[in-house]
């Protein structure tokens, strides 16, 4: 008899607790449950169901079987909806959250290309810097900067990494000098990043070899909007530590000086995140692999 077949009649009649239960959800005859269930036990040479006429219990060792097998099937149906994704497209809604200004200048137009390119596909987007839960808040998507904690059955992705940079304007460095060392920004007014209220956020600078360089930055603006930020540095209110792609133009323009040219830039990761599941939903894994593909050319 077909493995597949008599491990997902085995667990139909675990699960519903009966051998005539199964035969009926199955729409097949109560004998031929019990030939399912023979011919496992008769391949694994174990029990794997005390059975009396009144009812059944699991062995040990069925208890065990039954999970294994769960997984098994779990897995085989998976592979069948690849398949079957190959012939289809993505469609219904697709709920990402990410956070307010990246999202706003660098997923989200990858998102509505992506739904431009597949007409039956819904996007629900929601833009805040507040972590919101994945499985609480019903979303299948979340993207997150910077370091990841542990969450237990979530899958992470890096899509992107943001090149930092520590930038000022031409009117700031005259009156106050360039530093030169990063031990210099101490001597500097900083322009400080908080989200939503949190402790301050670190500047981070690579160092070959050795862990990562923290500086906790000090200033009297304290800001949760990254442009707002850039446009503070570029009135000469002091340093600022933002990705690259955000400076780009004001820096190629001169409104802006990218600083400690010497000093290797810190890499910041972006991640895609969606809650683990044997199959992942063709619109989920079309969004990522599209993040993932756009992203760090937008971002260079």
């Amino acid at each position: 008899m077909d493995r597949l077949e008599s491990m997902a009649v085995f667990v139909k009649a675990v699960d519903l607790g009966s051998f005539a239960a199964a035969a009926v959800a199955l729409d097949v005859s109560g004998p031929m449950v019990g030939k399912h269930v023979r011919s496992l036990e008769e391949r694994l040479g174990v029990r794997l169901l005390n059975r009396t006429t009144r009812r059944q219990n699991l062995t040990d060792f069925g208890r065990a079987y039954y999970e294994r097998c769960r997984v098994v099937l779990a897995e085989a149906d998976a592979a069948d909806a690849l398949a079957a994704d190959q012939f289809s497209e993505p469609r219904g809604k697709l709920r990402v959250t990410m956070p307010a200004h990246f999202g706003r200048h660098c997923v989200t137009p990858v998102l509505l290309k992506l739904a431009r390119q597949y007409p039956m596909l819904e996007l629900d987007l929601s833009l805040s810097d507040r972590f919101a839960d994945l499985a609480e808040d019903g979303y299948d998507l979340a993207i997150r900067t910077g370091a990841l904690g542990d969450k237990a059955g979530v899958i992470a992705r890096r899509v992107a990494r943001q090149d930092m940079v520590v930038c000022a304007a031409p009117s700031y460095l005259r009156i106050h000098g360039e530093p030169r060392q990063i031990e210099d920004l101490a001597d500097h007014q900083a322009i400080v990043y908080r989200r939503l209220g949190q402790i301050i956020q670190p500047w981070l600078f690579a160092r070959e070899g050795q862990p990562v360089q923290e500086i906790i930055p000090t200033g009297r603006l304290r800001l949760d909007d990254l442009d707002a930020i850039a446009d503070a540095a570029a009135d000469g209110m002091g340093l600022a530590w933002l990705p690259w792609w955000l400076v780009r133009e004001r820096i190629e323009a001169g409104v802006l000086l990218a600083l400690l040219p010497d000093q290797p830039r810190y890499l910041y990761d972006c991640h895609a995140l969606w809650l683990q599941t044997p199959h992942l939903p063709l619109k989920v894994r079309l969004a990522v692999d599209a993040l993932a593909a756009a992203l760090p050319k937008s971002m260079a």
